[in-house]
């Protein structure tokens, strides 16, 4: 009797299946949370109650949308989110490739990993921690107007002041999430040949021109990938972080679309005005990502997906 050999996929499926029950937990998070969400869109449709369920809620059609697009508390959250989310990607997208390029370039293994060990720490601290450090440190009675008191000069208020509130939230992203965020700017370091340094080094070229013309051709498209997936969160900026500090400020400067969908949502009770800024904001997430993928196409990157 001939013993039947297991197909391709199904010795694949055996080697593999400690590694996939790892993935298990992460693919359920995303069933659940993210997909499983998704049946939720259909609130925007409706004038939700609680009380009657989907079923019997009364059917709206696309009148939500209709003040969404005429209410001008959104489009100021729209934009406020807009330029948060601009300004990270400015300043904070850069910083942990710079960190970890510096990081790459410790040649002792303990020092490495010692740097390494602190830097990914600020990354596990929850936000509501990580605010009332900066409270303690830049806040109206904080160390730094305590020095400038005891100095004899004026104290300033930064945490209260609506014009440096975004740049103190990027601020506050960098030196939160730059160490957690070289973890694959590292790995990609890894697989440049470090003969091409050493070529290069020897036709006498600089840093910056070694980072131009062999760090980054090496890392191209890691860097473009994480573009790709930076422009579909563009309208998510953080709203534990915002959340936290928008009464500081005021709606007018603190108010994004995640926190405008909390306060009509959930405060407010108008499920469905705020499931249509919801929607709103993941379809246009959706077409940023899709447009985005396709210029890495056409620049001969492989994107997010073919």
């Amino acid at each position: 009797m001939v013993k039947e050999v297991p197909s391709t996929k199904a010795r694949r499926w055996r080697r593999d299946r400690i590694l996939l029950a790892f993935v298990l937990p992460g693919l359920l998070y995303y069933l659940v949370f993210q997909y499983g969400a998704m049946f939720g869109s259909s609130l925007a449709f409706l004038d939700y109650v609680p009380f009657l369920g989907l079923k019997d809620s009364r059917w709206v059609g696309l009148d939500n949308f209709e003040r969404l697009l005429g209410d001008a508390d959104f489009w100021r959250a729209t934009l406020n989110t807009v330029e948060i989310s601009l300004l990270q990607l400015v300043f904070f997208f850069p910083a942990p490739l710079a960190l970890a390029m510096l990081l790459h370039s410790i040649m002792h293994v303990r020092i490495k990993r010692f740097v390494q060990s602190v830097v990914y720490l600020p990354h596990f601290i929850s936000w509501v921690i990580v605010v009332a450090l900066f409270h303690q440190m830049l806040g109206a009675t904080g160390v730094l107007n305590g020095l400038l008191a005891d100095g004899g000069l004026h104290t300033v208020q930064i945490l209260g002041n609506p014009d440096a509130f975004k740049p103190m939230l990027v601020a506050q992203v960098i030196w939160k999430d730059t160490g957690w965020g070289t973890i694959i700017f590292l790995a990609a370091l890894m697989q440049v040949d470090e003969q091409l340094y050493e070529a290069s080094a020897i036709d006498g070229a600089g840093p910056w021109r070694r980072f131009w013309h062999v760090t980054l051709p090496g890392i191209r498209t890691v860097v473009v990938l994480l573009l790709v997936l930076r422009l579909g969160e563009i309208l998510s900026v953080g709203f534990e972080q915002i959340l936290l500090q928008r009464d500081s400020v005021g709606a007018k400067a603190g108010e994004i679309i995640d926190t405008f969908v909390y306060y009509r949502g959930v405060q407010a009770g108008d499920f469905g005005y705020a499931a249509a800024a919801g929607l709103f904001k993941g379809v246009v997430g959706a077409i940023l990502v899709y447009a985005a993928n396709k210029i890495s196409h056409r620049l001969g990157e492989s994107g997010v997906y073919q």
